[in-house]
């Protein structure tokens, strides 16, 4: 990092480990001992390994102090901040992130700014050689959701706890940078908070002229900026704060060495006085008056320029060194990737503008869990980041390959970045779209990567489950595809794979097909093994003669159930029948012939867009009034099609490689996934019929458990919830709308 007045030559770049400790009454929620972070010390090495310059790593006051300082435990940041700094990661320290300290204090006790400090001093003599130090995380935005929103300690719902709050955050930083700078006189404070805007209708001017004035505040505060002339002085004083602590803080200004900015695709907000408009979760009422809030993305038909022009209104109103300290969205792999290098893009441009921007902070390398709700309860959504923790040792995504080019100023290599981001596609909106007068972004400026050909993928299987459902999701994800069908290109035959791939130029290919009549194959033994084995053999090595990405899907019935517990990619395979056979002998040959291939075994598929899965035809049978059979000695794991699609997909933009087992990881027979399926639906199961498998007129012989765990991760959510989704899916359908917004991620922990 540049610590002097100047800009620094290159735009930085750096990371930041999620580690939020927030308080919900009494309970603690850690990131850390979620993602796994806080007992791995290897992770110190993959965080260098994406060419990030600085890290933003917490040395939090709850968990090394929650007793005092006398019986504070520095044994972890003892082990790690000295690892940072041999391998030539800056170290940014934070005390306190989104979290109101230990037991004995909060955010509104008049104490917390002298205890913050004693604690910040106490880190200052422990690591006198740190340089960089965010004391108070987002103190507007924890000062909002502590003190305004209710949800984090001590769970305010009114201006004068967000004010006290606010003000206690901007007091314990001065104090906490006084306490540092008398043991290490050059510290530099990286101020860090939500770079906010809203923007509304006519009618909705007054609360956002607020709301733009009080996305400053903090800034405002540490900066000396608020005295009798402040357009917030009157709101400051009506909410109980005292003249006397304003203007001590006017009178001891601590301004940022680096303003932070934090930017996320909810940070910009649109208000509307007419909330009937809108869903009923983005209707609110703020001083009496009903309105809409929601993200812009959402509700305008011409989407706002970006970060860049924020980022020159921060530059214009301080004139200090700017880092975009929090750059993360939550959604699909490639929209992750197109957010980073948009905002990348966009501060390049404020730096050619002469904005002083230093660096773009990758956000939450392990990924972060549960800020769907705001960490208010453990529900155990997980958004990965350049690193997935859902198999236990961190696994690198795109989004970490995308960061090793940036950092080293490589060409970008990932054909997905081609596409425009869902907050700039059609079909974002959650209402019918608002009109404004809002300019759009410089396209030049958002794409940085840029092909005379936009290379697609090539996915077989047209007509099938899994062909439509990629064709589907890749369109909802705006991935150039092209599905095929055998008549455009047959699989077995060498020639028509080369034409193809000379037509299309795609970057990878798919095998969403093949056969699948699982007991027709007994009898037509010569075309299962033509379509199912010798197909995605010539798909494979024609894959590894053009460097293209292969993913081909097998099946659990290359198993014979004698395990009697759910298998893991390494068990040794040994089918039953002709199908299974003809799977089995795919995967062996297509990773002897392309190692890079990905193969996915999944089992029992369940969708919203074919009539003919297991849990359709059951249900359209029970809610009829009809019988339905299901075996219940036959064990499984169900799989939701949508789910299966998304993460496979991500693997294969990640680059991912050999065998990985997907499904929605629960074991169950075909008569309970019936009965789970009825409960999910509201429907009476009076008249399933549970039977032996030997009454089911299955010609194949199939193994009696061949539910599919994973030793790689558990990708896919749970069964319940995909259930859910499933019904919810076949509502939309029947409403005529689409089951998925773009932007909606499947992302989940195990």
């Amino acid at each position: 990092m540049n610590s002097q007045p100047e800009q620094s030559p290159e735009l930085e770049l750096w990371g930041g480990l999620e580690c939020t400790v927030n308080r919900v009454r009494d309970n603690y929620f850690s990131q850390m001992e979620r993602n796994g972070h806080a007992e791995r010390l290897q992770d110190i090495d993959r965080f260098a390994s994406l060419g990030i310059k600085a890290i933003r790593y917490p040395v939090l006051w709850e968990r090394t102090a929650p007793d005092g300082i006398e019986s504070a435990d520095w044994s972890w940041s003892d082990e790690r901040l000295p690892a940072l700094q041999q391998l030539g990661v800056t170290p940014i320290v934070g005390l306190l992130h989104h979290g109101s300290g230990p037991r004995d204090t909060s955010l509104v006790d008049p104490a917390f700014p002298d205890k913050l400090a004693e604690y910040a001093g106490a880190v200052a003599r422990r690591y006198p050689w740190v340089e960089y130090y965010t004391p108070v995380n987002e103190p507007l935005t924890t000062a909002r959701f502590s003190g305004l929103a209710g949800v984090w300690y001590p769970h305010g719902s009114d201006e004068a706890t967000f004010v006290r709050a606010l003000l206690n955050e901007c007091r314990a930083t001065v104090l906490a940078m006084r306490a540092i700078r008398a043991v290490n006189p050059d510290a530099k404070l990286v101020a860090t908070d939500d770079l906010s805007k809203t923007y509304g209708t006519p009618e909705m001017q007054e609360v956002v002229g607020f709301f733009n004035e009080r996305r400053w505040l903090g800034w405002d505060l540490l900066c000396g900026k608020v005295d009798q002339q402040h357009a917030l002085w009157s709101y400051l004083l009506d909410a109980q704060a005292s003249e006397q602590e304003l203007l001590w803080l006017r009178d001891n200004p601590c301004p940022p060495d680096i303003i932070g900015v934090n930017y996320y695709a909810t940070s910009e907000r649109w208000l509307d006085h007419r909330p009937e408009r809108y869903p009923p979760d983005r209707r609110h009422v703020y001083r009496g008056i009903p309105h809409a809030d929601i993200e812009t993305p959402r509700a305008l038909a011409t989407p706002t320029p970006g970060i860049g022009p924020l980022l020159m209104e921060t530059w214009e109103r301080y004139g200090l060194p700017i880092a975009i300290t929090e750059a993360h969205i939550d959604a699909n792999r490639e929209d992750q990737m197109r957010w980073l290098l948009e905002i990348w893009n966009a501060a390049r441009s404020a730096r050619q503008q002469g904005a002083d921007v230093r660096a773009v902070t990758v956000w939450a390398l392990l990924g972060s869990y549960d800020w769907n709700c705001l960490v208010t309860e453990c529900r155990g959504y997980y958004e990965p980041g350049p690193f997935d923790v859902r198999g236990g040792e961190p696994r690198p995504t795109a989004v970490a390959t995308l960061m090793r080019e940036l950092s080293t100023g490589r060409p970008l290599s990932n054909p997905v970045l081609q596409g425009e981001g869902w907050w700039r596609r059609p079909g974002r909106f959650l209402c019918k779209p608002v009109a404004t007068s809002t300019a759009v972004a410089d396209i030049a400026i958002r794409s940085q990567y840029k092909s005379s050909v936009v290379q697609p993928i090539l996915i077989t299987g047209a007509t099938g489950t899994l062909g439509s459902a990629f064709a589907r999701i890749c369109k909802g994800r705006n991935l150039a595809f092209h599905v095929l069908t055998r008549q455009e290109m047959d699989i077995t035959d060498p020639a028509s794979v080369e034409a193809a791939i000379a037509r299309y130029k795609p970057w990878a290919v798919i095998n969403a097909g093949g056969y699948v009549r699982v007991d027709d194959a007994e009898a037509d033994h010569e075309r299962c093994m033509r379509e199912n084995t010798l197909g995605p053999t010539v798909l494979a090595l024609a894959c590894i003669r053009h460097q293209l990405r292969f993913m081909t899907f097998s099946t659990d019935l290359v198993f014979d159930g004698a395990k009697g517990a759910p298998y893991v990619e390494s068990d040794p395979v040994n089918p039953l029948g002709v199908y299974g056979r003809s799977k089995a002998e795919a995967e062996r040959r297509v990773l002897e012939a392309d190692p890079q291939a990905l193969v996915i075994r999944t089992s029992a598929f369940f969708g919203p867009w074919d009539r003919h899965n297991f849990v359709t035809q059951a249900l359209n049978a029970l809610e009829a009034g009809l019988p339905f059979q299901a075996a219940d000695d036959m064990v499984v794991s169900p799989t939701y099609v949508p789910d299966l699609v998304n993460v496979s997909l991500d693997l294969l933009i990640d680059r991912e490689k050999g065998v990985w087992h997907l499904t929605n990881a629960e074991a169950l027979s075909w008569a309970e996934l019936a009965r789970r399926a009825c409960a999910a639906a509201g429907v009476d199961a009076a008249k399933l019929e549970v039977v032996a498998t030997e009454r089911c007129d299955l010609v194949a012989r199939r193994p009696g458990y061949s539910a599919l765990s994973s030793e790689r991760a558990l990708m896919l959510p749970s069964l319940d919830d995909a259930l859910r989704r499933y019904m919810e899916a076949v509502q939309d359908r029947a409403h005529g709308r689409d089951a998925q917004l773009p932007g909606e991620a499947a992302h989940y922990a195990s």
